[in-house]
């Protein structure tokens, strides 16, 4: 029996739902914004709740106040808004501040990249990769499905120190159908090949899954690693999975070559002294208004399941050279 697709913020919200019933240091912080799910918390720990309306910073700073009163904090707002719109707090009073009192803020934005595809540039995501990864102390989670989504609740809970963890807002398919992936290594691998590996993040592990099946049938045979995992991930393990390719691929829903996924990758690649070529695959970087479907605006970007077969076969083809 196939595992129903859910909205990543309904299965970790509902984590959080259940463990509140028997865990009185968890508190739940928002910025005017909603679900279903959302509404059961509100009305069952009236007394751990708060919604400080249209204010994202106030809600960084009351946060961080719960926290060094010992509660565990989930932060909760649209992704662009609890990252850029409040970022000098988040710096200080998180990332500055977990230096030296042990706190554990959680903050989880919904709406990574173009998941409010009807909303514009203004809703849509493709900064926050590179400017949270900037704070040190501050942990990043990427996941692809609504099952990585739940499972990363528990690391939340257990590990002290600021996250954030940048939620899609649309129901994707699921693609951890028999259980989550292992939380410990921070990735996995879906798909082993032989020449290129496509290390890709959030909603572009679905895209590439698709091109590989495309490549294949044009007898490329491509890796894919989900990197769920941004800050804790097993970096000797990721190292082995990818020793046997000649390419590496980078795939990310987010401006390319403005310090997210792939500027990750070439630092890790590089210090390891690890010899393959690597190819950038992300957001053209612009802000465009157009509306259409994700689909859609994903080709006119360059991050579309057929600009990157496209990108992929020209890559493939200069390795062989």
């Amino acid at each position: 029996m196939s595992t129903k697709p859910l909205a990543m913020r309904d299965a970790f919200l509902d984590r959080i739902w259940r463990a509140m019933a028997h865990d009185g240091k968890i508190f739940f912080t928002t910025a005017d914004f909603g679900s279903p799910v959302l509404d059961k918390i509100r009305e069952q720990f009236p007394d751990r709740f708060i919604n400080v309306g249209i204010a994202e910073q106030n809600l960084i700073n009351i946060s961080a106040g719960l926290a060094l009163e010992g509660y565990k904090v989930f932060a909760y707002a649209i992704a662009p808004f609890i990252t850029m719109r409040c970022y000098e707090q988040i710096r200080v009073n998180l990332a500055l501040l977990s230096e030296v009192r042990p706190i554990n803020v959680n903050l989880v934005g919904v709406g990574a990249g173009y998941s409010y595809v009807v909303s514009g540039p203004t809703h849509q995501c493709y900064e926050d990769l590179t400017v949270m990864r900037a704070l040190p102390n501050v942990e990043v989670y990427s996941p692809a499905d609504h099952v990585t989504a739940a499972a990363l609740f528990d690391q939340c809970v257990a590990t002290a120190g600021p996250k954030y963890l940048r939620l899609d807002a649309q129901v994707l398919p699921v693609v951890y159908e028999n259980a989550a992936p292992d939380m410990v290594h921070g990735f996995n691998v879906h798909r082993d090949g032989h020449q290129i590996c496509l290390v890709a993040t959030g909603y572009m592990v679905h895209t590439a899954l698709k091109v590989t099946e495309r490549l294949a049938s044009a007898g490329i045979s491509v890796g894919v690693v989900d990197l769920f995992n941004f800050s804790g991930f097993d970096a000797e393990s990721l190292l082995a999975a990818l020793g046997r390719y000649s390419g590496i691929v980078t795939m990310e829903e987010g401006f390319r070559g403005r310090g997210g996924l792939d500027s990750m990758m070439f630092d890790f690649l590089a210090r390891r002294k690890f010899d393959a070529r690597v190819l950038n695959i992300g957001v053209e970087p612009a802000y465009r208004f157009e509306l259409g479907t994700r689909a859609e605006l994903h080709e006119q970007v360059g991050i579309g399941v057929g600009a990157v077969e496209k990108s992929i076969s020209a890559f493939s083809k200069s390795l062989s050279v």
